[in-house]
């Protein structure tokens, strides 16, 4: 298993590493004024930053421009799943660094999402702006109704009338769908209720702009509204759509989100891993400069032990990232199915106790905004939830590991009897 990253990545390495330092990490302060400023003098935290949007043509001068694209005809310079690992991991330091280099959520998974599945049509018509980052899209699946950890539950129906498709339900949580320049939604609902279970589903191009979409408000996560991203409740009412806008055909819907949500998840993990990696930078800088009892805080060995557990955590999680990462590359996201949903257990947990630990160290100073760290840490806690909550995950893994020890039918199940 080789985890060496190609030359190209390294050289990409250095150039992001760089732009961060230059031009990301002295901005943090003046992006949230920003978002306050436009609330005040507008009336409207939810419009583009400036900050970002002249930070963008810098990016795309440098080649740091959709680097999470996978090898295709439209990105014949694409990256492997192992190669972006790193460059996702620098940017996830900063949450608002992603869309300066047009690799942010959810546009990133709907973008692979129209390239694997979408019309040539479509593509041209969505794909091509959002590689230019000229728009913004969302994805529509989970629903307030129901347990939506269960995909199947999903009621919003997406029904056939002539040359159309009619929809109607509730979505929430939709991310993105506050920003005006969210122009589309892959909406995911239910084509054929009396269909077997995993056939009753399909996805469907819904433009944002189309008569019915209603967005409802906006949805605080521990009482951040996170403008100009967002989350929010949307209401589908009767929605009309030309029938073409279906992606792939009726009942194809958990197809198309298992070819989703592999690469999704498993760059939430590569995000998650660069916070981590911050929350422990910032922790051990606060350490080494308080004095507490006449000595340094980073030489009582309480702190001392959390720093070294914070490293382990964080190399083994690292590790495992790579591990599905490589898997993903070599044998597909089907094969790689336990790697994906074990990292994706394993990446928010680690990265939420370092960052307890570093809010920890800094005491009042961490649950304030004089850090990034009390908004890492809401944000960060959102991924046991999204892309699935760690329960199903760990679910999944532990079929996968019962299924290699199911015995076949007249297989003895006693350990046999050996004798020393």
């Amino acid at each position: 298993m080789e985890f060496d990253y190609s030359d190209r990545c390294k050289q990409l390495q250095d150039k992001l590493l760089k732009f961060m330092d230059e031009h990301i990490y002295p901005n943090e302060k003046a992006y949230k004024a920003e978002i306050d400023r436009n609330g005040v003098e507008k009336g409207n935290r939810w419009l583009p930053t400036k900050i970002i949007e002249d930070l963008k043509p810098l990016a795309r001068e440098q080649g740091l421009w959709n680097l999470f694209l996978p090898k295709s005809k439209r990105a014949p310079e694409g990256l492997s799943n192992l190669d972006y690992a790193p460059l996702c991991e620098i940017m996830g330091r900063v949450s608002w660094a992603p869309e300066v280099f047009n690799c942010s959520a959810p546009d990133t998974g709907n973008m692979e999402t129209l390239e694997r599945y979408a019309t040539e049509e479509h593509k041209q018509q969505w794909l091509e702006p959002l590689l230019r980052g000229e728009i913004r899209s969302a994805f529509a699946m989970t629903e307030p109704a129901v347990a939506s950890s269960d995909a199947t539950n999903i009621a919003t129906r997406i029904e056939r009338q002539g040359n159309d498709y009619v929809i109607n339900g509730t979505k929430w949580w939709i991310s993105g769908a506050g920003d005006p320049r969210c122009k589309i939604f892959i909406l995911m609902g239910k084509t054929d209720p009396e269909a077997p279970r995993h056939q009753q589903q399909s996805m469907i191009l819904v433009p944002a702009d189309t008569a019915g979409v209603d967005i409802k408000r906006p949805l605080p996560v521990f009482g951040y509204d996170d403008a100009p991203h967002g989350h929010c409740e949307i209401v589908f009412e009767n929605v009309r759509v030309p029938a073409s806008n279906i992606l792939l055909g009726e009942g194809r819907g958990f197809e198309i989100a298992q070819g989703r949500l592999g690469p999704g998840r498993i760059h939430h993990c590569m995000r998650a891993i660069g916070v981590a990696e911050r929350a422990l930078e910032l922790m051990c800088k606060r350490l080494n400069s308080r004095v507490a009892f006449g000595r340094r805080i980073s030489e009582q060995s309480i702190w001392r032990e959390r720093v070294a557990e914070a490293r382990i955590q964080i190399d083994t999680a690292r590790l495992l990232t790579l591990k599905a990462a490589y898997m993903m590359d070599t044998v597909g996201n089907k094969i790689a199915k336990a790697e994906i949903a074990m990292i994706k257990v394993l990446a928010p947990n680690v990265a939420q106790q370092v960052l307890d630990w570093a809010i920890q160290a800094y005491g009042a100073a961490g649950v304030s905004d004089e850090t990034p760290l009390a908004t890492m840490w809401a944000h960060n806690r959102t991924l046991r939830i999204a892309d699935g909550p760690d329960e199903v995950h760990r679910n999944a893994v532990a079929k996968l590991e019962l299924a290699k020890h199911m015995s076949l039918p007249g297989e003895d199940l006693e350990l046999p009897v050996t004798r020393s």
